[in-house]
């Protein structure tokens, strides 16, 4: 009987994820429409409704370092209708900074990584140096703080990496927060702030067009689309690294099953010539990991990123 009774429950879950979704999909974002995240997550939904047959429906719930929206998904209905796209300055930071209603490790279930795109190193016009070396001995010249980076909010990737760096070279720079990355790069090419530790994503457009300058990647490799650009090792400073990685997460309980499909399914996607075309001019690389590796670097992630909050006195405001 309890052979019967295991033979039955395994036939229902795997019935189970062939038919889902049986419903609308809520696909939940952290972030403003017109972000990195918002235009990631509106691509895939518009790939999934067409695989699924279902309406895939991006949801913005901006606001406390983008975890409202990973609030909702973690204490959604286990079933697979409420899924989220996210960065690790939501998943890997924010939680260092924020007292949460949830865990962000134990109540999402990691399905996928989409893309990684590295941090870059930029200056703007009023920055004399050519090259890493000559940025230190120039932060170096002036008062602690003189110069500033911007970010797109307290516990960002780009606001951590500029913390980052000043504790690798011994430098003090004063941190500026924006409400996004568009009015960072207008106020460095203005010269209001002179440093941006922003993605290749956000920062792309500005640094082919000569109206940045950018530095090093910090990343172990050198960029796709920045081949002349070194790596923030190359020029003199090892062991620094940042990414913004964006990856897919499901409500932890979800059936085995629908979190295979969906991870089978972006795979796909992620492989599409359109899309990946659009990734990497982003200057990111698309996901190639299973849904264990991308859980694996989710908590590596977490683990650093905490350090790095504690070692530097990242504090919300």
């Amino acid at each position: 009987m309890r052979a019967l009774l295991l033979m039955a429950a395994m036939c229902a879950a795997t019935a189970f994820g062939q038919t889902w979704p049986t419903k609308p999909v809520k696909i939940m974002v952290g972030a403003s429409p017109g972000g990195g995240t918002d235009i990631i997550a509106r691509m895939l939904a518009d790939k999934y409704s067409a695989i699924f047959g279902q309406p895939f429906v991006v949801e913005n719930r901006p606001g406390a370092g983008n975890t409202i929206a990973a609030e909702v998904t973690a204490h959604a209905p286990p079933d697979g209708h409420t899924i989220l796209v996210a960065t690790n300055s939501a998943q890997a930071i924010a939680p260092h900074m924020l007292k949460l209603s949830f865990d962000p490790i134990a109540d999402l279930a990691p399905v996928a990584l989409v893309v990684v795109v590295p941090n870059v190193v930029a200056v703007g016009p009023a920055v004399k140096a050519n090259n890493i070396r000559e940025l230190i001995a120039e932060l170096k010249s002036k008062q602690p703080g003189e110069y500033s980076c911007g970010s797109s909010g307290i516990g960002s990737t780009q606001h951590l990496a500029c913390e980052a760096f000043g504790l690798a070279t011994g430098t003090k720079i004063t941190h500026v927060p924006y409400k996004g990355s568009a009015p960072v790069l207008t106020d460095l090419v203005g010269g209001q702030i002179q440093l941006d530790f922003d993605t290749t994503s956000s920062a792309m457009n500005f640094i082919k067009a000569g109206r940045v300058r950018a530095l090093a990647v910090m990343t172990p490799r050198r960029a796709a689309e920045l081949p002349d650009v070194p790596t923030l090792a190359e020029a003199g400073v090892p062991g620094v690294e940042m990414n913004t990685w964006y990856g897919l997460f499901a409500t932890a309980g979800m059936p085995r099953e629908v979190l295979a499909r969906l991870h089978a399914e972006t795979m796909k996607i992620i492989a599409m010539p359109d899309v990946r075309k659009k990734l990497v001019d982003m200057g990111g690389e698309p996901g190639a990991m299973t849904s264990e590796q991308f859980g694996a670097m989710n908590r590596a992630d977490f683990e650093r990123f905490g350090k790095l909050v504690r070692a530097a006195g990242v504090q919300a405001q």
